[in-house]
């Protein structure tokens, strides 16, 4: 079966590819899926992103086994969505890990979301047993782990809102190797249904304030080199930037649903028209970007109910309501939403991205040590124990860990 609404004659899980990135470090990627990162250390193995059914994560496990017999001590899941959690439990990991946002959008939105991407990439989930339900975490963070797999030591990092409210960021120093989940994409363009388009861009900051020379994206092959790293995070930032603006105008204009999607997919056709799910994505782009525009803060939880009434509306047939939050007389009866609270102490004002863009202005207000980096955290291009790859390198940009920080704020 193909899947012709992601600009791809291929079925789902063909052309793999499974490409060394660094010392212990491993992509895995195939048409039509999320990729999953590999890190192989003395210890075990720590898997990033788990692939959407379990026989798609075993075919992972296939390739994990052709360089390590190791056990897989770890999964990491970047984000909630289906199509990179549901094989999780495949790995027979000791640990599940995500962010404390990321276990708290799989509760509010876990079951909703399962039933959505089946109707949306039908040939993706073909094989995915009917019972199938949430793959939850056993660990959860709020913003940073370090895990010592044995000679190789990893670091786990929620950076700010962007793909989700609650992306994790994996980083590995001595490979200079980065896993991004969907927060950075090469061929494909980001599905931004749950985003936070306005502080997406942030997170691309931090992220460059790395200066990783090989990246993992959510989907794709590999960046490889500080060229092709760079260009990544550049693509994405203007595809995000592009839709933002163009909807906040089309809103600023009092234009409907159905005309702000003409004027958004010209705005972005030129460019993108050609990447992998540029029409998959764009109905729910353009409309999380025009809630965005109203002043809707937190997305929408996405039903199949709520993805045929934006059907309808872009047919013309029946708008949709706007999403404008109304405060009613009783409001201060109404029980805060757990999302909106977890948003603004873990997420809005992070301690710990803020700590990484010294003078950035979204530091937290409060008076809380923030979490330090180590000199190991941020590489030194030239250093001897840097990349594998010194050609990609350009010793003139070996400076000082403050200055690495600061680069990504202006």
């Amino acid at each position: 079966m193909t899947n012709e609404s992601n600009n791809s004659v291929n079925p789902a899980g063909a052309n793999e590819r499974f490409e060394e990135l660094g010392r212990g470090c491993y992509a895995y990627s195939a048409d039509g899926c999320s990729n999953t990162g590999v890190i192989v250390g003395e210890r075990g193995v720590l898997i990033i992103d788990a692939q959407a059914t379990p026989e798609h994560a075993e075919r992972v496990l296939e390739k994990v086994r052709g360089v390590t017999d190791k056990p897989v001590k770890q999964v990491v899941l970047t984000h909630f969505h289906a199509d990179s959690s549901l094989g999780a439990n495949a790995f027979e990991a000791g640990e599940i890990v995500a962010s404390d946002l990321t276990r708290r959008m799989m509760d509010t939105r876990g079951a909703e979301e399962i039933l959505v991407a089946r109707e949306r990439m039908p040939d993706l989930f073909e094989t995915l047993p009917a019972s199938t339900t949430i793959s939850l975490p056993s660990l959860t963070i709020a913003s940073s782990m370090s895990i010592d797999l044995g000679g190789i030591d990893v670091r786990l990092m929620h950076l700010g809102r962007g793909h989700t409210t609650g992306d994790l960021v994996v980083w590995v120093p001595g490979s200079a190797v980065m896993f991004t989940g969907d927060l950075v994409q090469t061929s494909a363009i980001p599905y931004c249904g749950d985003a936070h388009l306005g502080d997406w861009t942030r997170a691309l900051d931090r992220i460059a304030a790395f200066r990783p020379t090989t990246l993992m994206p959510g989907r794709g092959r590999a960046a490889i080199g500080a060229t092709a790293v760079a260009q990544a995070i550049e693509t994405t930032r203007d595809f995000v930037t592009t839709l933002r603006d163009a909807a906040a105008a089309c809103v600023e204009q009092n234009l409907g649903l159905k005309d702000t999607f003409a004027a958004v997919n010209d705005a972005l056709a030129s460019q993108f028209g050609s990447k992998t799910d540029f029409e998959l994505n764009l109905p729910i782009n353009v409309a999380r970007a025009y809630d965005e525009a109203l002043g809707l803060d937190q997305p929408q939880i996405w039903t199949r109910e709520r993805c045929a009434d934006l059907k309808d509306a872009l047919a013309g047939i029946e708008p949709v309501p706007p999403a404008v939050e109304e405060e009613s007389e009783d409001a201060a009866d109404v029980p805060e939403n757990p999302i909106d609270r977890a948003a603004t102490e873990l997420v809005s004002d992070n301690d710990f991205a803020a700590s990484l863009l010294e003078g950035d202005g979204g530091g937290s207000q409060e008076e809380e040590e923030p979490l330090d980096l180590s000199s190991e955290d941020i590489v030194r291009l030239g250093d001897d124990e840097g990349p594998d790859s010194p050609a990609d390198v350009d010793e003139s940009d070996s400076a000082s860990e403050p200055k690495v920080l600061m680069e990504a704020a202006r």
